[in-house]
């Protein structure tokens, strides 16, 4: 269920991506807020701000203020961080150094989605431990898991309007809170050393106004493609032929040979 812009879950979201998917991990919530919710603790502060993404599919539960991503100069900026004047040479530092590795042309930097409203608190847990309603559900899956998130949200008429987003993998926040459709990321060089990503895995960042319409889809697209699979295998792999029968051998008076 909807209310405003974020989303109160009245059953456990997470059992649902992580049961019918078969995830390996939980999903994610992420809540943006202006304050802590009371009882939950302050994590420490990790290297890049995708490294809380993990820690939360560990199965902790934490906030986080500003300071705490300011590890990462381009985590900072998609999150939204409001950084000091050193921070920000920092950042073009960093943007300097990918673009002479060609990572990246400077042209790109101004289009890459951040969030406009400055950070104050981020709360990220397991998705069914959530102790406020997420603004954004984060799914981390292999291709074949997230080809049937994506095709429930197509269902749903909610597809992402955006090609699979590569680096940087954060930006696939801002992009999915501002399109209120879901995003995917192939992932970046960095989370996947900072995460743990595998090479066959990715995400899929949802925003809590279109959570409903593709849980009510993602069943169906489960079952359909298991179904699509059964069918597909037997016309790749048929059964082979029966050789036909050969005819008994005809006796002297010409009847069969018994």
């Amino acid at each position: 269920m909807v209310r405003g812009s974020a989303v109160v879950y009245l059953t456990p979201m997470s059992d649902i991506f992580q049961q019918t998917l078969h995830l390996s991990l939980p999903a994610v919530g992420i809540a943006f807020r202006d304050s802590a919710p009371p009882g939950v603790p302050h994590a420490l502060a990790e290297p890049a701000s995708c490294s809380y993404w993990k820690r939360a599919a560990g199965g902790e539960t934490f906030w986080t203020d500003a300071a705490d991503h300011m590890g990462c100069p381009v985590g900072a900026h998609t999150h939204g961080v409001q950084m000091s004047d050193a921070k920000k040479q920092e950042l073009m530092g960093l943007v300097g150094t990918m673009v002479q590795l060609g990572y990246l042309r400077m042209e790109e930097v101004p289009a890459i989605p951040h969030r406009k409203t400055p950070l104050r608190v981020a709360v990220y847990a397991p998705l069914s431990e959530m102790p406020c309603p997420a603004d954004v559900v984060l799914v981390r899956g292999t291709a074949a898991q997230l080809m049937v998130l994506v095709e429930a949200a197509q269902a749903a008429g909610v597809a992402p309007d955006a090609p699979a987003m590569g680096r940087p993998t954060c930006a696939a926040l801002p992009q999915a809170l501002d399109s209120r459709r879901p995003a995917m990321s192939l992932g970046c060089i960095g989370n996947r050393v900072y995460t743990g990503l595998s090479d066959s895995e990715g995400y899929v960042a949802i925003p809590a106004q279109a959570v409903d319409a593709v849980v009510a889809q993602l069943g169906t697209l489960a079952r359909a493609n298991a179904e699509l699979e059964k069918l597909h295998r037997a016309r790749a792999n048929p059964a082979p032929a029966q050789p036909p029968e050969r005819p008994a051998a005809a006796g002297a008076n010409g009847s069969p040979k018994p």
